[in-house]
């Protein structure tokens, strides 16, 4: 595994060299796809990329925890948790390349 992490800038870049838009106009593509998809998150919509995954927003309902080095119980607050499902196209490509 390459460990490598792919950034914002990668991510222009690569649609500038594949789309042939200026660099610019690539960033600021790449920050209008970010920020859509950021706000129908906050505003508690899925989103489904088709043949990648899905974004999917929970309420997770409060809970008692438990302190693991304490044992003292301790309230957990509800809470909102975003849960990415990749798709089936998505784990196949992962698993066929893992197997080359």
């Amino acid at each position: 595994m390459s460990g490598k992490t792919i950034t914002r800038a990668d991510l222009s870049e690569a649609v500038y060299q594949e789309v042939g838009l200026s660099r610019n106009e690539s960033a600021e593509l790449v920050e209008t796809v970010l920020e859509e998809i950021s706000q129908n998150l906050i505003n508690g919509d899925n989103v489904k990329i088709s043949s990648f995954g899905s974004f999917i927003v929970r309420d997770k309902g409060g809970r008692i925890g438990r302190n693991p080095k304490t044992g003292e119980e301790v309230p957990i607050e509800p809470r909102r948790v975003l849960v990415f499902r990749p798709s089936q196209v998505l784990k196949d490509r992962v698993s066929r390349l893992k197997k080359d």
